[in-house]
């Protein structure tokens, strides 16, 4: 049996790609006007990325300049000193983090210690899987993670086959922003290595879910068996520019005289 869902994508008057295929109506030609009339105070944002990277640095950019505050932003981290999430933090446009990771970022850890930034530290597996819930429809979930710590604290604890489970309830956003390696003017995603953290779970998790994309392309340009996330949890999506792809924290080893002449020829 064949199912063919129909997404109620329709070509826009006239407007095409560069090689003149018409576009469908998720296609935004940055990020400024794929987030226009989306966000507003208060709204709760889910933001992808593992460390920095896969981080939606164009849509993070845009929010920065907009006069949004008071956003609960679901993030495994905050970004590090001077980019990233760091910035809508330096802005004072998030009053909540729902994360995991504070890593390099003082900003971050600063005003959290002076009560100015509320947080719900969460162990790294279950914020994912919170995420990974609400994107399926699935309201809670049980864990023996963080049984018997302050993680548990306030939360059911149950009992199932002699263990002890805390419950977690699903996360979900109002609006998610993603970043893949490429996608199709329908909205299906291909992400690259690390950028598949929490990048896939919050597409599904978003009301409203935003893509930037490095590459975009047409529907049918990428084989169906390697698309991360279809179209369908995609409302939105615009080919980003000017990655910057830092590196949180840049470790190497110096190579010998050897091992340079070798990797040299």
């Amino acid at each position: 049996m064949i199912i063919v869902y129909d997404t109620g994508l329709r070509p826009t008057g006239g407007q095409r790609s560069s090689n003149g295929e018409p576009m469908s109506k998720k296609v935004y030609p940055d990020a400024a006007k794929a987030l226009e009339g989306v966000l507003s105070d208060g709204m709760t944002v889910m933001a992808g990325g593992f460390g920095l990277s896969g981080n939606p640095e164009n849509c993070i950019t845009a929010i920065a300049s907009m006069p949004v505050k008071n956003l609960t932003v679901i993030s495994n981290n905050c970004g590090a000193d001077g980019f990233g999430l760091w910035v809508l933090l330096n802005n004072g446009q998030i009053s909540k983090m729902i994360s995991s990771y504070v890593g390099e970022n003082k900003l971050f850890e600063q005003l959290y210690l002076t009560g100015k930034l509320q947080l719900e530290l969460n162990p790294q597996g279950t914020l994912a899987e919170r995420i990974r819930a609400g994107g399926a429809g699935i309201p809670a979930f049980f864990t023996r993670t963080g049984v018997g710590t302050v993680v548990a604290e306030g939360k059911p604890v149950q009992e199932f086959d002699g263990e002890k489970y805390v419950m977690e309830r699903a996360l979900q956003a109002d609006v998610a922003i993603v970043k893949a390696w490429k996608g199709d003017t329908a909205g299906n995603l291909v992400y690259r290595k690390t950028a598949q953290n929490f990048n896939s779970v919050m597409a599904t998790a978003g009301k409203i879910t935003i893509a930037e994309v490095e590459h975009l392309v047409q529907p049918g340009e990428i084989d169906a068996n390697a698309i991360h996330t279809p179209g369908i949890y995609v409302s939105r999506i615009f080919q980003g520019q000017a990655y910057e792809k830092r590196i949180e924290r840049l470790t190497t080893r110096p190579r010998d005289a050897g091992t340079s002449a070798g990797a040299t020829a």
